[in-house]
């Protein structure tokens, strides 16, 4: 990207010569797919130029449209693209770019510089089978891959192929006295090819592993890993209850559990912390998934079928936890859902009995009148009380009483003291017919009732303690005075 910008400020000095260069540079733009990996980005602001990352298509790869309609629109603008990177196996799902598409697609931009990054891919491109994978790499201006990922090699050690490399070192010169010498001329001086001054010999351990497999043995090991994603895929595709998430090409399978991010997330996360077996997530379409990959030198089918079995175990642990979860949290709901109707059903209850009661709705909402008239009513030498839907009208203000007195009447001969804390007296009920029939439910609107209340002497009371009246409140309530 440097070396990009060094041309495409080089380009824009000779077209606005008195422009000053900072302006110019605020006007370059790059651009690169959003599973392009993150060292684009900071490419991007070390460089201090702005970068449009751009949506792929539903496999993840950037199409040539896209790159298009971005780039007519920034002209428009008055911006200048000056740089794409595109990518040979992304770091997210190996998915490839259209790299076809892109480059014809850039021939209407000249002066833009294609970066093509196969740091994983790029190793398998050793065989032969896989070269169709690379079409359209004609266009490339530069091409990335790093043997320490896929070809034996330790780590690091990257390999970067340049189709004009005095474009990329003329971006980075630096020659002061000190460092100039009698061979400039006669040898290649990678000071220049890159930030740092100095550099280890990366090529000799390179070299040596080439030197040991050689090119027969690099490709059988790669088209061993490709076989053994192949198998792992098979094993996956097998349990429906999960689903591959990637076209697999190569040695890398994407897979999760149909279900929650969440899910997936909490299934990585206890394979990882058991140390059996380690696996990396990423990020693909806003969706969390796990990658597979086989990476010792020696796998075997069996070390596949071992992973899977681990997978297996823990996700069946895994959904049956969920499950149990689930189950509870529905009961649980429906406890408080069960509770809060009951509670409910009782303050309604209480203020309004043609709720339980068919009765009172059959009969209708009751009038209330304003006058009262006395309850007492005298007979022989104890007072009988009647209550006040006796009186004239029906009344469901004294339904809960009602209720009570008359389920105890039911049972013939029977004879229940009710006694009130707050109060010195005996409540009898009376046995008394109703106008419901057998089976129905008690109501506040059956025949004159009459209630026998029988003062009862208590010893060390007050003499002025006022006679005892039973009387009907307005607000619904039984007041016993």
């Amino acid at each position: 990207m440097l070396a990009a910008r060094a041309q495409a400020l080089k380009r824009l000095k000779s077209q606005h010569p008195f422009v000053e260069e900072g302006h110019l540079l605020s006007k370059l733009m790059a651009y690169c797919s959003k599973e392009a990996h993150s060292c684009v980005e900071k490419a991007a602001m070390i460089c201090f130029v702005k970068l449009r990352i751009l949506e792929p298509d539903e496999d993840a790869s950037l199409r040539g449209q896209t790159i298009y309609e971005a780039m007519e629109e920034d002209e428009l603008q008055g911006l200048v693209p000056f740089f794409v990177s595109t990518t040979l196996g992304t770091t997210g799902s190996c998915a490839f770019d259209n790299l076809p598409e892109i480059g014809k697609q850039l021939q209407r931009f000249p002066g833009v510089w294609l970066h093509v990054d196969a740091a994983y891919a790029g190793n398998s491109f050793i065989c032969p089978e896989l070269k169709p994978l690379l079409k359209g790499i004609e266009y490339a201006d530069s091409f990335n891959t790093n043997p320490n990922k896929w070809l034996l090699t330790n780590f690091d050690c990257s390999t970067l192929w340049v189709r004009d490399r005095i474009r990329l070192t003329s971006a980075l010169v630096v020659d002061p006295l000190y460092l100039k010498h009698g061979y400039s001329d006669a040898a290649i001086d990678y000071r220049h090819w890159g930030v740092p001054l100095s550099r280890r010999f990366r090529s000799l351990k390179l070299w040596f592993v080439l030197r040991s497999y050689g090119i027969s043995g690099l490709q059988h090991y790669i088209r061993h890993h490709i076989k053994l994603a192949k198998r792992f895929e098979e094993l996956v595709l097998k349990d429906k209850r999960f689903e591959i998430c990637n076209q697999v090409k190569l040695g890398l399978v994407c897979f999760r559990l149909k279900g929650s991010d969440k899910l997936n997330e909490k299934l990585l996360s206890i394979i990882n912390e058991s140390g059996k077996l380690h696996m990396v997530p990423a990020s693909v379409g806003d969706r969390y998934i796990i990658r597979f990959c086989a990476v010792a030198q020696n796998a075997t089918a069996e070390d596949i079928d071992y992973a899977w079995d681990i997978i297996v175990d823990f996700a069946n642990e895994l959904l049956e936890k969920e499950q149990h979860d689930e189950l509870s949290e529905i009961m649980n709901r429906k406890k408080q859902d069960t509770l809060a109707q009951k509670r409910s059903f009782f303050v309604r209850m209480v203020s309004d009995p043609k709720l339980y009661n068919p009765a009172i709705n059959k009969a209708g909402t009751p009038k209330l009148s304003m006058e009262l008239p006395s309850p007492v009513v005298s007979r022989g030498s104890a007072p009988i009380i009647r209550t006040q839907s006796s009186v004239d009208h029906n009344s469901w203000i004294s339904w809960p009483l009602a209720f009570l007195f008359n389920s105890n009447n039911e049972e013939k001969g029977s004879n229940v003291s009710l006694r009130f804390r707050h109060l010195d007296t005996n409540v009898r009920p009376t046995s008394s017919r109703r106008n419901s029939g057998a089976g129905s439910s008690p109501s506040p609107e059956n025949e004159l009732d009459y209630v026998n209340v029988q003062q009862q002497q208590l010893e060390q009371r007050s003499p002025r303690r006022s006679p005892m009246v039973v009387r009907k409140a307005s607000g619904g309530r039984d007041n016993l005075n």
